[in-house]
C-alpha cells in the first residue's frame, strides 16, 4: 500500500532543500507550486476559469501567464487571492492524480506545498511533515535567495498558517535552523514512514 505523505514549511523554512533530500533516497516528489505554474498554462478548463475571472488580459496571444497582470489584481486583495487560490487548487488536485497513477509501485510519496495546511490539501495525505526554522533565519535566507524586503516576506508569511498552528496539524516535523544537521533526521524518518508501508 502506497502513502502518500504531505510535506510543508513557512517561507524561508528550507522545504524543497529537504524534499530534494528525500528524491535522492529515492522517494518521487510531486512538487504543487511548480505544478500551479505549470497547470496555468496547460490545463485549457483552468486558464478558462482564470481569463474570466480576472479578465481577457490574464494570457497573452502565445498562451503564456500575464503575471504582472494577476500579480497586480490578488497581491493586495485578499479575497482575489483566494479567488484565485481556489481556481487553481483543483487543477493541481487533478495534476497530482494524473502524477500519482504512474507512481503505484513505491512504499511513499511526498506531496510538497506552501499551503499544504491552509488549502486543506493535507487532507488526501496520509502523514504530514513541517519542515521548522525560526522566523529570523527564515527571513535572512529568503533576503539571501530572493532579494525580497522584510516587509514583502513578514507580508507573505502573514498568509500562512503560523508555525504552532501547523505543528498541531503535522504528524512529524523536520528541524532546519542550522543547529541540527537534516540529513539524520530525513534518514530517520524515511524508516519510519517505510516501516509505517509495511502495516498497511
Amino acid at each position: 500500500m502506497m502513502l502518500k505523505i504531505g510535506i510543508t514549511g513557512n517561507i524561508g523554512s528550507g522545504k524543497t532543500t529537504i524534499s530534494k533530500i528525500f528524491e535522492l533516497l529515492g522517494v518521487p516528489v510531486f512538487f504543487a507550486d511548480d505544478a500551479a505554474k505549470q497547470v496555468m498554462i496547460s490545463d485549457t478548463l483552468l486558464m478558462d476559469e482564470i481569463s474570466q475571472a480576472f479578465g481577457g488580459n490574464s494570457y497573452f496571444d502565445d498562451g503564456t501567464l500575464n503575471r504582472k497582470h494577476i500579480a497586480a489584481i490578488v497581491f493586495n486583495d485578499e479575497l482575489q487571492l483566494k479567488r484565485l487560490n481556489e481556481i487553481v487548487h483543483p487543477a493541481v488536485f487533478r495534476a497530482f492524480d494524473q502524477w500519482l497513477a504512474g507512481k503505484m509501485d513505491v512504499p511513499y510519496v511526498l506531496k510538497e506545498a506552501a499551503l499544504l495546511f491552509e488549502s486543506d490539501s493535507y487532507k488526501i495525505c496520509d502523514k504530514t511533515i513541517l519542515v521548522t526554522a525560526p522566523l529570523e533565519l527564515r527571513i535572512k535566507r529568503v533576503i539571501d535567495r530572493d532579494g525580497l524586503s522584510r516587509n514583502e516576506i513578514l507580508n507573505r508569511e502573514s498568509k500562512q498558517f503560523t508555525e504552532e498552528k501547523k505543528k498541531a496539524l503535522a504528524d512529524f516535523s523536520i528541524k532546519n535552523d542550522d543547529s541540527e544537521l537534516v540529513i539524520p533526521q530525513v534518514l530517520q524518518l524515511h524508516e519510519v514512514i517505510k516501516s509505517l508501508t509495511a502495516r498497511h
